[in-house]
């Protein structure tokens, strides 16, 4: 059992939790708790750290304690595994996982594609909480620019709820070129946005669909919104001008989940 703050181990662990550059250069990522572990695929998984009081627990979970006799594990303290977690609760597990990250031309072959495309978000949970609801919805990947939040960063990881290991993603050097080839694809393109004519309800998402996600503060640039086909609104009542970026995201992808489910 590993009880010291001053172990190797410990220390990376620690450091990949808060610098998302080391992430970046050893390629990997960290899932915290149960259902990450139990969810993370097997052949990702690098290392598994566990308390012995969670190691009890996973005793009474056939799926998770069959996958650790078959990874492996180290088992730490509860006041080391408190140094190496990200949360204020932790449940006393954590795996390291390799990255995955698909490129463009693999998601624009899918069948049907619908896709969303996020320009420089940086709440996390907003963008976790797109990962999920889009697996929900079944979008087909997700392209975010490289100035959006780190995917990995801890509290999306969190928010995705296991989604991160199944929605293919691309981070696009140039989001309006990956914009462009969509359109070359015969993909539409919608970019949620205030001068909207058109309500998203009243649109045809039955076909290859992409739509345009903004900065939480500033929305999209005018440069991405130029290369979309059409703009797009969502009803407002009273005084509101604009929705949170994961639930407008998630109003337009559940619209054309119902169209193509019609």
């Amino acid at each position: 059992m590993i009880s010291s703050h001053s172990n190797p181990k410990v220390k990376q662990v620690a450091q990949w939790q808060t610098n998302s550059g080391k992430r970046r250069e050893e390629g990997v990522f960290l899932a915290e708790g149960f259902k990450m572990c139990e969810e993370a695929p097997e052949r990702d998984v690098r290392e598994i750290y566990i308390t012995q009081e969670a190691l009890e627990k996973a005793g009474t979970q056939p799926a998770l304690r069959e996958k650790l006799e078959r990874i492996g594990y180290e088992t730490v303290s509860s006041e080391v595994f408190r140094k190496m977690s990200d949360t204020r609760t932790p449940q006393g597990i954590l795996c390291v996982v390799k990255r995955q990250e698909t490129d463009l031309e693999r998601l624009l072959a899918a069948e049907n594609p619908l896709l969303i495309v996020l320009e420089d978000l940086q709440d996390p949970g907003n963008l976790g909480t797109i990962v999920r609801t889009g697996e929900g919805a079944g979008v087909t990947g997700i392209v975010m620019s490289t100035r959006t939040v780190d995917i990995y960063n801890p509290k999306t990881i969190r928010a995705t709820m296991g989604s991160i290991y199944r929605v293919p993603f691309v981070c696009a050097e140039n989001l309006c070129g990956a914009v462009e080839r969509m359109r070359e694809k015969g993909i539409r393109v919608y970019a949620a946005h205030l001068a909207g004519e058109n309500y998203y309800d009243n649109l045809n998402f039955r076909q290859g669909t992409a739509f345009l996600i903004g900065n939480e503060g500033n929305g999209l640039s005018r440069e991405l919104t130029e290369r979309a086909d059409s703009l797009l609104k969502i009803p407002m009542e009273g005084s509101v001008e604009s929705l949170n970026a994961a639930v407008s995201a998630a109003l337009m992808m559940y619209e054309a989940r119902r169209q193509r489910k019609l």
